[in-house]
């Protein structure tokens, strides 16, 4: 038991030490794509000349093709995939590739999880994690018709009237969970809104002028009023006695908390609706948001898109305005909304265009650990945290061949079934539990619990062994060098073949453990190291 410990604890450490090194459709114009693509390497390299700096080179075909699957799909590629890519000598393989897994029922539901994440940012509230399947029931159905993206943003927020609420039972889709996690309150809705949707952050000046920002306490007020719901008791000036309820008109004016003033309706740019008795508030307000002259959102969708597939947002130093964080690429930002517009909002186009760019096909290595400035100027691409989604996909991938139990274990969590914390709950819902997202995800971080979990959980303990895991028992059982069997884990695992090192590191461990009769365990120590390996938890 101490040798079985003692050997687990210098994988530990190995694990730990292990670094990335860093056909045209029917349905999309390519070379409208490639032209997008172009421009976003223009942008960039006129970035880099004025600040002197060289982007590092292109990444390999295995480092790609993990990339890719990752970001699109929501999970490591398999073996077959890997070995099919990898021989493919066609020069437009990696076009093939991104049209194939855009088409695909898990990229879908991959950004089912992504846009989720966006529009509800990190839940922890009860209520609210109940009810995300079916949030994302609803945006998955959207992701797989490719619903435009203003289409989508306009049906949420002209979703809900008044104070309504789920139904236990429901076993549809539903986008009306934002406005339960925003309480349905006015100012929790403008702020939200205005973030996720405008890429404008107004929350600063709802008590107080921000100090960086041009928003002012009024403005934020003015924009909540469309999502005000009743009127409100207020004393009006020399008025005496008991506070008179003022005529506010719901959705059209609201009363500014903790003073006497009352603001209407105004547009962040400073516009007043034009108000008809038939348009409720919230559907002249998704009109507003939503239109293609308004260069808020367009900038917004682009940044959040380019933001999830390049690992840093070119909007944030808008939103967070600072000395420290200057905006280094607005002609890029503007040129990403005009391209999104000027297509019609759809979301593929986009993705196609960042993907096939040099810039997000960098690589993440390089001669000096990266710093702030090399992920603000995209001289390479960051290393990324995976999403909680993301890991446990790819953990299934890899552990379980059996395919019903793979597929039952994949599934979606449906719109009728809650995270219930005082209940039976599935291995994705414990994991989900476990995981939370991350908000910047450039910048990793790892909680002890997560750390446990990935060690020594229920999950990791019942497929790293032996007798669990289909593929060790091949492994175990085949004949041929020790070499041959390092390798196919690095596969399975890592996605790539091992280099000299690690198998000069790894080998003799197999022939130690296969002298004592126990190569099955020392396969499956190797399998668990890789598995809780930094290589295998970043997207690089």
């Amino acid at each position: 038991m101490l040798r079985r410990c003692w050997g687990l604890a210098i994988l530990a450490i190995f694990a730990i030490a292990l670094s990335p090194v860093f056909g045209q459709s029917s349905d999309y114009n390519k070379e409208a794509v490639q032209a997008l693509s172009n421009r976003i390497d223009a942008h960039l390299a006129t970035v880099w000349k004025k600040a002197g700096v060289t982007p590092a080179p292109k990444a390999g075909d295995y480092v790609f093709y993990r990339r890719l699957n990752l970001d699109l799909a929501g999970r490591v590629p398999g073996l077959v995939p890997i070995h099919d890519f990898i021989d493919n000598e066609a020069a437009d393989k990696r076009w093939k590739e991104v049209d194939d897994l855009l088409k695909t029922p898990q990229h879908a539901q991959h950004f089912a999880h992504v846009w989720r994440s966006i529009m509800l940012t990190n839940q922890t509230n009860q209520q609210t994690q109940f009810l995300m399947p079916q949030f994302e029931a609803w945006i998955r159905e959207r992701m797989q018709k490719n619903v435009a993206l203003d289409t989508m943003v306009h049906q949420l927020l002209t979703s809900q009237q008044g104070n309504m609420g789920f139904n236990p039972g429901m076993t549809q889709g539903s986008p009306q969970l934002f406005f339960t996690a925003n309480e349905n309150k006015a100012e929790n809705l403008a702020g939200a809104s205005s973030r996720v949707f405008l890429g404008v952050k107004i929350e600063c000046a709802q008590c107080h002028a921000h100090p960086f920002a041009k928003w002012t306490k009024e403005q934020f007020w003015e924009f909540a009023a469309f999502y005000s719901v009743q009127p409100q008791a207020i004393r009006r000036p020399g008025d005496q006695g008991v506070p008179k309820v003022q005529a506010i008109q719901p959705g059209r004016e609201i009363l500014i908390p903790g003073t006497e003033k009352v603001v209407k309706a105004k547009f962040l740019n400073g516009d007043e609706p034009k108000w008809d008795g038939l348009t409720s508030s919230r559907k002249t307000l998704a009109d507003w948001i939503t239109a293609k002259d308004n260069p808020y959102f367009a900038k917004a969708m682009a940044d959040h898109v380019w933001s999830y597939l390049m690992g840093v947002s070119l909007l944030e130093p808008i939103m967070e305005p600072s000395d420290d964080s200057p905006v280094t690429h607005p002609d890029l930002l503007s040129d990403l909304a005009k391209a999104l517009i000027d297509n019609n909002f759809d979301q593929r186009f986009l993705i196609r265009a960042i993907v096939h760019s040099d810039a997000y096909q960098r690589s993440s290595g390089g001669t000096k650990l990266a710093d702030k400035e090399d992920y603000h100027l995209f001289v390479r691409m960051p290393i990324r945290a995976l999403a909680p989604e993301q890991i446990y996909d790819s953990l299934v991938n890899i552990v379980v061949r059996e395919k019903g139990e793979r597929e039952m274990l994949l599934r979606p969590v449906p719109p009728q079934q809650f995270f219930n914390p005082n209940g039976a709950q599935s291995p994705r819902t414990q994991f989900m539990l476990k995981f939370p997202a991350q908000d910047r995800r450039h910048e990793p971080q790892t909680s002890i619990l997560q750390a446990l979990f990935m060690m020594n959980g229920g999950f990791m303990t019942k497929y790293t062994k032996l007798e669990n895991n289909d593929d060790l028992k091949d492994l175990a059982g085949q004949d041929g060098p020790h070499e041959k069997r390092i390798r196919s884990l690095y596969m399975i695992v890592l996605s790539r073949p091992p280099r000299q090192n690690e198998i000069d590191r790894l080998v003799p461990y197999l022939e130690k453990g296969a002298a004592n009769n126990n190569l099955g365990r020392a396969l499956s120590d190797v399998y668990w190291a890789l598995l809780n390996s930094s290589e295998f938890l970043l997207n690089h």
